[in-house]
């Protein structure tokens, strides 16, 4: 009797929808346009364009700008079609784009920066450009008058800036691992407070204005989400790259954050279920399970005529264990743990199956990320690359 086949279960995965090549340089950021099927992108070849598809299905440019220094990053907004362009040499120049996204009219250019401009947001509701760069300022300007309202110098230059409009925060990640959050007036700021949970640079922001959550990514290959809102001092960390995260994006409507690597990975998380904060390491001289000592314990090695053990940590329980005592591997999904990591022995037959059910899906954009979009309207998410692609997905297959 031949044997039954059986179907293999549908695996859902993000739909490439379209390659746009065209840059000689990487793509350092790039936006989908609102209601259109377009996208801008600025590029260290100093380019900005503006692709919109033809009638072949293919994305080819309406605008073709070139700025006098390599673009470094940029911020859109669709409601006045307004483009906040930072560049190489410090400078903003902001455009106005035209309705069918054929033209583009200088509008005016600021000196907001000594070195490379980081980071930029406009801010609709206040006329502020909220800007960060190299030479380790944070500032902000009018965006009707052009002029400089204050600034802040960090400890380390900016990579991440996010902005809660409804109480004029402002929260800055530095290469140094910090976060700063500034209360901004018209023309002053008062710094709120610091914190730092990453063993590396803050590389990425994400701030959910609903839940009062701010997510960070990092060169540590680590995401953690801060909460703000409820100040419980809350911190949840995300285990699933392994490289650095390159950007962040959350999707409100289905409480799923989507964190994307120079390892190309593309993660979905949910959000939506009850998250347990990773223990705290124990300090001790010896095995809290076995009570080994460990090997600069030399008192109790002496004592005991034993040889010094190799110090390790169960990721469950924090407690300090030696090998033996901790042998075992096992994925934690609740603590952010979707790899396997090390736990000890009494940790691992405690862990229930149901416990180790994945709470995040893991996709490969085939190219190492530099930049992501996600418009949340359609379910599309951009990203560029080190290979100077833009790639279209169409992430409601995961993203439901």
């Amino acid at each position: 009797m031949a044997a039954e086949i059986q179907p293999k279960p549908l695996t859902r995965k993000p739909i490439l929808l379209q390659r746009v090549e065209g840059s000689q340089e990487v793509v350092n950021m790039a936006v989908i346009v609102p209601k259109e099927e377009g996208v801008i992108s600025v590029s260290e070849d100093r380019t900005v364009r503006v692709w919109l598809k033809r009638d072949s299905g293919q994305y080819w440019p309406s605008i073709y700008h070139m700025m006098p220094s390599p673009c470094s990053c940029m911020s859109f907004n669709p409601e006045t079609r307004r483009l906040s362009i930072g560049l190489d040499n410090g400078t903003i120049s902001e455009f106005i784009l035209s309705e069918d996204y054929n033209k583009m009219t200088p509008v005016k250019n600021y000196q907001a920066h000594q070195s490379r401009v980081t980071m930029i947001l406009f801010v609709l509701e206040l006329e502020w450009v909220l800007s960060t760069g190299q030479d380790k300022q944070f500032a902000w300007h009018c965006s009707e008058s052009g002029q400089r309202l204050g600034g802040y110098r960090t400890g380390a230059v900016a990579s991440g800036l996010q902005f809660d409009v409804e109480t004029r925060h402002v929260f800055i990640g530095d290469h140094s691992g910090q976060v700063t959050i500034l209360k901004l007036e018209q023309e002053n700021c008062t710094l709120v407070t610091t914190f730092r949970g990453h063993t590396g640079g803050v590389t990425a922001l994400c701030w959910d204005p609903v839940q009062r959550v701010l997510f960070s990514g990092s060169s540590d290959h680590s995401v953690i989400m801060w909460d703000i809102g409820r100040r419980k001092g809350t911190a949840i960390e995300l285990q699933g790259h392994n490289d650095k995260i390159q950007a962040l994006s959350y999707a409100q409507h289905t409480r799923q954050l989507i964190s994307c690597g120079s390892d190309g990975g593309i993660v979905i998380w949910n959000m939506d279920v009850e998250r347990q904060e990773t223990p705290e390491w124990l300090d001790s001289d010896s095995c809290q399970k076995c009570d080994q000592p460990f090997f600069w314990n030399f008192k109790q090695m002496w004592d005991s005529r034993k040889i010094g053990l190799r110090q390790h940590h169960c990721r469950k329980c924090g407690k300090a264990v030696c090998g033996k005592c901790s042998s075992k591997r096992s994925s934690i999904p609740l603590m952010g743990f979707e790899f396997e990591v090390r736990v000890c022995d009494s940790c691992h037959e405690a862990i229930t199956d149901e416990e180790r059910a994945p709470t995040a899906t893991f996709h490969d954009s085939k190219h190492n990320i530099v930049h992501v979009h996600f418009d949340a309207t359609r379910g599309w998410l951009l990203t560029s690359g080190t290979d100077k692609v833009i790639k279209l997905w169409d992430m409601t297959p995961v993203v439901s």
